[in-house]
């Protein structure tokens, strides 16, 4: 199968967001509330690169599909996460950081959900 047509290098842009999420994950401070959320950032917030990664080298058009909204669904998680960590911390450069990366999460989430979109409008039309 052919890669999707990329002209954001989006698999560059996932990775950088992944790197990111893990520097801002170890220098937060660990505590009885920010460990969960900092576990569940990490497993989603660096699970949109790898899909995207997978559905670049995906084997048919449904796994494809399906990897993508996979992404999806993970840079909606990712903003959830994202939100509550902002919230438990009180140093105002973190919570900047926090919001930068949501917002990149959001123009994730923005972006696959065009691709999905897109992809349900071609096959409705078939």
């Amino acid at each position: 199968m052919t890669q999707f047509p990329n002209k954001y290098d989006l698999e560059e842009r996932t990775t950088r967001f992944s790197e990111k999420i893990i520097v801002l994950c170890k220098k937060c401070p660990q505590n009885l509330v920010t460990i969960p959320i900092l576990n569940q950032l990490m497993r989603c917030g660096t699970s949109i690169g790898a899909n995207y990664c997978e559905a670049n080298g995906a084997s048919s058009k449904r796994d494809f599909n399906n990897k993508i909204f996979i992404c999806k669904k993970e840079s909606r998680e990712t903003k959830y996460w994202l939100r509550l960590l902002a919230g438990s911390v009180d140093n105002d450069d973190t919570k900047r950081e926090y919001r930068e990366l949501w917002q990149e999460a959001q123009e994730f989430n923005l972006i696959f959900s065009k691709i999905v979109s897109k992809k349900k409008s071609v096959k409705n039309e078939n």
